[in-house]
């Protein structure tokens, strides 16, 4: 993706679709393409259930199935049948401890990459007691339902219309670099709310006083289930909508961001349907907002399907 230069605040920022480098398959176009791309079907990948009492919980390729196999005092595989926890281990602390230190010891080995000292619950549904905790890096290779927040941040002209703050993810990023990203997003962790959340990444992401950041309104949620870097995983994001003054500007806290730019809604639905520029999932959840703006309208070719197809995945 061709460099763009940072502009200087309040400079007005005219963003274009790139084209395809030359030699290569031609972007798809339309906003069911964009959506298609986070929910892509396995084709060779072979995956076995993480499972607990019954109820699957996850998806576990053969790669990692493999690695995990190395260590039956934790995990009992029988794959492809299900992936499972050795029996002793009763409590959630004993699993978490216990996952915790094949973790530790498969990250010192270069299979575990991008630890965040964070934790993730393992659920049987949203709002369920944690089966155990993983850390954040190892959530996909277990293929659990991660949950996350993300916040579209907006302000409205004197004319009505309305314009969308956008961040590009910083060049460094290990994940999704240089990628255009909402004002302020983040997973979720254990052990705190998604509303208490989306204040601590507003101070945390884009300097947005907690005043102003305990008026995002929760507006519901986006899913969907697909094939990343070989696990197969589902993620559930909470979608709020913060209305911001005209007045304000948002200020990188922790080095993750570039640049934020302010950008009319027509010129990101304009980059959403004809370019990949946006971080996959970030098109999902301003499509919603389009959706809800009344920006995309039942006259729209394939209104419907949208819609419908926003919560691919299971929302549980």
């Amino acid at each position: 993706m061709e460099k763009h230069p940072k502009r200087r605040r309040g400079e007005k920022f005219v963003f274009r679709a790139q084209a395809a480098e030359p030699g290569t398959a031609p972007i798809a176009q339309g906003y069911l393409a964009r959506i298609a791309e986070n929910n892509v079907a396995p084709t060779t990948e072979v995956f076995a259930p993480f499972r607990f009492e019954g109820t699957d919980v996850g998806n576990i390729s053969v790669v990692f199935a493999k690695q995990l196999q190395r260590f039956p005092r934790v995990f009992v595989v029988d794959f492809p049948s299900a992936i499972t926890m050795n029996p002793a281990l009763q409590s959630p602390e004993e699993r978490s401890d216990a996952a915790a230190g094949v973790l530790k010891e498969l990250a010192s080995e270069g299979v575990v990459t991008g630890w965040r000292d964070e934790l993730y619950p393992v659920l049987k549904g949203f709002g369920s007691p944690p089966l155990l905790c993983v850390e954040r890096a190892a959530a996909q290779l277990f293929g659990i339902t991660a949950y996350g927040v993300h916040v579209n941040g907006y302000v409205t002209l004197p004319n009505g219309e309305k314009e969308l703050w956008v961040a590009r993810r910083s060049s460094t990023k290990p994940t999704w670099p240089g990628l255009l990203d909402h004002i302020v997003a983040g997973g979720q962790p254990h052990g705190i709310s998604p509303t208490a959340n989306v204040a601590k990444e507003c101070s945390e992401e884009a300097n947005i006083p907690q005043d102003l950041a305990e008026t995002a309104v929760a507006v519901g949620a986006v899913s969907y289930k697909g094939v990343t870097e070989g696990n197969l995983k589902g993620d559930v994001l909470f979608c709020y909508d913060l209305h911001l003054p005209l007045d304000f500007t948002p200020e990188n806290m922790d080095g993750e961001v570039d640049e934020f730019m302010r950008l009319p809604l027509s010129e990101v639905a304009e980059l959403i349907q004809t370019t990949q520029d946006f971080k996959p999932n970030v098109n999902l959840v301003i499509i919603d907002f389009l959706v809800r703006h009344g920006f995309i309208r039942p006259e729209e070719p394939d209104y419907l399907q949208i819609v419908a197809s926003l919560r691919s995945g299971v929302c549980a």
